[in-house]
């Protein structure tokens, strides 16, 4: 499996056979750009043009943007409702929590979370290996609440996404380091290009993974 970030909260999860799954493309608003891209299925969290834009998509693709269970090319999904804020959504609206069942591997992608789970949340989420968490504050839970769900959920590795980078020009002061966020957490973390893995040496990257936006 490999995992690519394109920037804020869009990555390319690519299976061992080849399916490509795209979560949360956006829209030309920030400093990122996204390549003309091909996937099977694309994932969206919510109707934000930093995390809806399925037109950036230069192929037929599966539209995951619903809560429920579903099943597409040997790929298990669950989308979970969660909310963009402290509020119950009354401020920012709902979010979705996916999780994809790839190559015997558990990945949740949190979307623009914007809270600490509750109990009920944590047992349907459910076991986690590689934990997408957006750790930026402002729209989204900070470092500080991201730590927190990073106990809640136990994951093998977390990818933090939806935080500053020099990509961001000055629009990225709005959002706290990646850094703040490591250091809130207590984990190690390392830095790749590109993740890729399989569930046998999942472990050997315990811990954060930085991964870096070209």
């Amino acid at each position: 499996m490999k995992i690519k970030w394109f920037g804020q909260s869009c990555f390319m999860i690519t299976s061992e056979n080849g399916t490509k799954v795209l979560t949360d493309p956006f829209k030309k608003m920030l400093g990122y750009k996204l390549p003309e891209i091909e996937a099977n299925i694309v994932s969206t969290s919510h109707e934000h043009g930093d995390h809806n834009n399925i037109n950036a998509v230069k192929s037929s693709f599966v539209h995951i943007n619903e809560l429920g269970e579903f099943s597409e090319g040997g790929i298990e999904i669950k989308g979970m409702e969660t909310f963009h804020d402290k509020f119950s959504g009354s401020k920012r609206g709902k979010n979705t929590v996916y999780n994809f069942k790839i190559d015997e591997i558990n990945i949740c992608h949190c979307g623009d979370l914007g809270h600490i789970l509750s109990s009920n949340q944590i047992e349907e989420i459910g076991n986690v290996d590689i934990l997408l968490l957006p750790v930026g504050g402002l729209a989204t839970i900070n470092a500080f609440d991201a730590a927190q769900v990073i106990k809640q959920l136990n994951p093998t590795i977390v990818i933090p996404m939806h935080y500053r980078t020099k990509a961001l020009g000055l629009i990225g002061y709005i959002f706290g380091t990646v850094d703040k966020f490591i250091s809130a957490s207590g984990l190690k973390a390392k830095e790749y290009e590109e993740l890729e893995l399989n569930k046998a040496n999942i472990e050997d990257y315990s811990g954060i993974v930085v991964l870096k936006y070209d």
